[in-house]
């Protein structure tokens, strides 16, 4: 069996021999439906999309409460259209990893097509813009990750890419939110129509951040005469136009060889992964535990589907703001990056093999329940520390989760502000003491010890990509640690303005005093 239209029509009874649930609905339907009147346009074709997302709109789909598709486009890596979408007839294979060993198989149909948000192609520019045109669409969601939103470097300039694309205008846009900004200007031109544009990314303040990125492209645009002023009144105004803030939450590790055999053991073929020239590691099939979460701002000005029928928690944007800060600031996000520091130190390939170490198991344990929950804000819909719970006892220790700490560690630097400098800043704003914390000032120095590119015991160690990568490196190598910690573009904040800056300092150095450093310090500071 391979994963097609014409197997799943044909061989549905080899599929379900497999273990494997197929869809419910009259896909040829849905996806004519779909062109006819397009609902809703998702930018960041990547697997958090297509195991949680596209879940989404295949229940409803079943249940028969939606007659439209997901579109996906991909603004990054055009070959994962080409590879992954077009070459299995727009299908995913969604492998849920169950604690108990066992796995929970399913096609998911709920994307009608997959599209290269391509501008220099114009074929693909020329249909997302007669999309973006339709009075039927709804909504323009994202996952493409923290810094798909992001326009400025580190010093603060544009990055080369945006002042192009401010200069050339919305015609020859390339960055993401540069394209966002142009399908909107065609929305805009074609009647100023309303729709929502939401991200379902794992940062905080997510909808406040694509909103930022967009108006500054589109204010640039109506500066140099490629846009009027009324387009700005257009994407500030919430009955028009809205960004609804969300929080999201579910494991997605990269594939895993294991589940590939199990599926090759079944008689499904063609699911070994691809490496794209851009280094995305991909396949037919996805891999995810099955705990997740949506917790969506209910502002749709064209309508939305009825996701809280899939399990989507709508609500207002204070209780959104509440869960993602509960959970990306304090319950589950800095756990994970505290531990892929130490676990890539330490030799690790597998999160659930680090919950076995009672060094990382105290480390996140101290960072979650100690340092994290006394400034946490409950959000009431979810239980902070039921959700630390459930984390630390049933999620990060699952053995049949093949997740990786060097998959937890790719962009770090585009992390930590949000993991750790919100909690700073909170034990800053609320008079509490700075150095009580442990853990977090570990994590960081973990983080610099791990940009020295050797593991704990002084073998080389290939460090995950990451857009400051080089120059971080280049710093560490060069000793410039303080240079970083007052990076406030990185952490939120100057940390050489506080205590931290110096135990930070001191975990470091300890951390470079030879093979076994690492496992020291842990075992010295979490005693």
């Amino acid at each position: 069996m391979k994963l097609n239209l014409d197997s799943i029509l044909r061989e549905k009874d080899a599929w379900t021999a497999a273990g494997v649930a197929l869809p419910k609905f009259d896909i040829a339907a849905m996806r004519a439906e779909t062109t006819k009147a397009p609902e809703w346009v998702h930018f960041g074709a990547g697997n958090i999309f297509r195991g949680f997302i596209g879940s989404l709109n295949q229940r409803l789909l079943d249940a028969g409460l939606a007659k439209t598709g997901i579109i996906a486009c991909d603004t990054f890596d055009y070959e994962v259209i080409e590879k992954i979408y077009d070459a299995h007839d727009n299908l995913t294979l969604n492998v849920l990893l169950n604690p108990d060993g066992t796995t929970t198989r399913e096609v998911l149909a709920g994307v009608a097509e997959g599209v290269k948000a391509n501008f220099a192609d114009e074929k693909s520019a020329a249909h997302l813009k007669d999309i973006f045109r339709a009075p039927s669409l709804k909504m323009l969601s994202f996952t493409i990750t923290e810094k798909g939103y992001q326009l400025r470097r580190t010093d603060g300039s544009l990055m080369p890419v945006v002042e192009a694309d401010m200069k050339e205008g919305p015609s020859k846009a390339r960055h993401a939110m540069s394209i966002v900004a142009a399908l909107l200007l065609e929305r805009f031109g074609a009647g100023a129509l309303p729709m929502a544009v939401v991200s379902m990314d794992n940062c905080s303040h997510n909808g406040e951040k694509l909103m930022a990125a967009v108006l500054e492209v589109a204010s640039a645009w109506v500066a140099n005469g490629f846009a009027p002023a009324a387009f700005i009144d257009y994407l500030k105004d919430e009955s028009k136009i809205a960004f609804p803030w969300s929080m999201i939450d579910k494991i997605t590790p990269r594939p895993h060889p294991m589940v590939e055999k199990s599926l090759a053991e079944a008689g499904i073929e063609g699911m070994a992964p691809i490496v794209t020239e851009k280094k995305t590691f991909i396949a037919a099939f996805v891999n995810a535990e099955k705990p997740q979460y949506l917790v969506v701002e209910d502002k749709f000005p064209n309508g939305r589907p009825p996701l809280e029928k899939a399990g989507v928690y709508f609500c207002d944007r204070d209780t959104v703001n509440m869960c993602e800060k509960m959970k990306v600031t304090t319950c589950l996000n800095p756990l994970h990056t505290a531990m892929s520091m130490y676990g890539c130190l330490l030799g690790y390939t597998l999160i659930c093999e680090e919950m076995k170490d009672a060094d990382i198991v105290k480390l996140v344990k101290r960072l979650g329940y100690v340092e994290g929950l006394p400034v946490v804000v409950d959000p009431k819909i979810l239980s902070p520390k039921a959700f630390i719970d459930e984390v630390v006892n049933e999620r990060l220790p699952n053995p049949f989760m093949p997740d990786d700490p060097r998959r937890i560690a790719t962009d770090t630097s585009q992390k930590v502000g949000i993991r750790f400098g919100e909690t700073i800043k909170s034990y800053i704003r609320e008079g509490r003491d700075l150095g009580s914390l442990t853990a977090i000032p570990l994590a960081i120095a973990g983080w610099l010890r791990y940009l020295n590119g050797t593991f704990d015991d002084g073998k080389p160690m290939e460090v995950s990509p990451d857009p400051l990568k080089d120059e971080l490196m280049a710093k560490v190598k060069d000793g410039k640690i303080r240079e970083i910690l007052a990076n406030e573009t990185i952490f939120g904040l100057d940390l050489t303005k506080t205590p931290l800056a110096g135990k930070i300092e001191g975990y470091y150095a300890r951390l470079l005093a030879g093979p076994g450093s690492a496992r020291k310090l842990l075992e010295e500071e979490l005693a």
